[in-house]
């Protein structure tokens, strides 16, 4: 059992690193929640900083997700009392709830995407990587990357709807859930962006303009 508390804890902790906020310090010398939508993700550091953080951003992100799923799951002190899928997937959602509500920095992360998506290519290649494709694809068409997001995580299930019944891959119900489950959770965390997209307030990509609404 002691395992299981090592292995979420560290998933937790990894997820928490908050690369927005250090970049931010290290370039800006301030912190990004004090800038543009004030949220401490790629797409703000975009905004404000540019591409070059942006990316480094993400990457770093992802890799935090990737981390938790191939690597802390693997720690072994006593033996662990369930299986090493459902060890995965504790790891990974760790992870995500550290980046959104990380310790060391006042439990107020990103929007858990870029860590979700590593998670997910590492359980579920297939369904990430379409719903990666789908982004693109939004975010170029509409430029907004919150609908992008909210939809590509939305698609995960569907993808592995797809997966089991239409071409007959056998999809764990495991990872079917906790995919719906991190659809959902992902949602959440653009509940702002829902709110300005409805009031025709959210920034497009590529937008000069750096909204200073609230946090919420």
């Amino acid at each position: 059992m002691l395992s299981l508390v090592v292995i979420i804890v560290l998933g937790y902790l990894a997820g928490s690193v908050p690369t927005a906020i250090i970049t931010s310090r290290v370039l800006m010398k301030d912190d990004i929640r004090n800038h543009g939508s004030r949220n401490a993700g790629a797409t703000n550091v975009f905004r404000i900083m540019g591409w070059k953080p942006a990316l480094f951003v993400v990457l770093v992100d992802m890799a935090k997700g990737l981390l938790a799923v191939l690597f802390v799951s693997k720690i072994v002190i006593d033996p662990v009392p369930w299986d090493m899928p459902l060890i995965r997937v504790l790891a990974g959602v760790a992870a995500i709830v550290g980046h959104i509500w990380t310790v060391f920095a006042g439990f107020r992360g990103g929007k858990g995407v870029g860590t979700a998506f590593g998670v997910l290519v590492a359980l579920i290649p297939v369904p990430a990587l379409t719903a990666l494709v789908l982004w693109i694809v939004l975010v170029l068409t509409t430029r907004y990357v919150s609908v992008g997001s909210m939809t590509a995580a939305l698609s995960l299930p569907v993808t592995m709807l797809c997966q089991r019944h239409l071409f007959h891959t056998p999809v764990p119900d495991l990872y079917f859930w906790i995919g719906t489950v991190i659809a959902l959770l992902i949602v959440f965390t653009h509940r702002a962006n829902i709110g300005r997209l409805i009031r025709g307030e959210e920034n497009r990509f590529g937008s000069k303009k750096k909204s200073e609404e609230k946090p919420s």
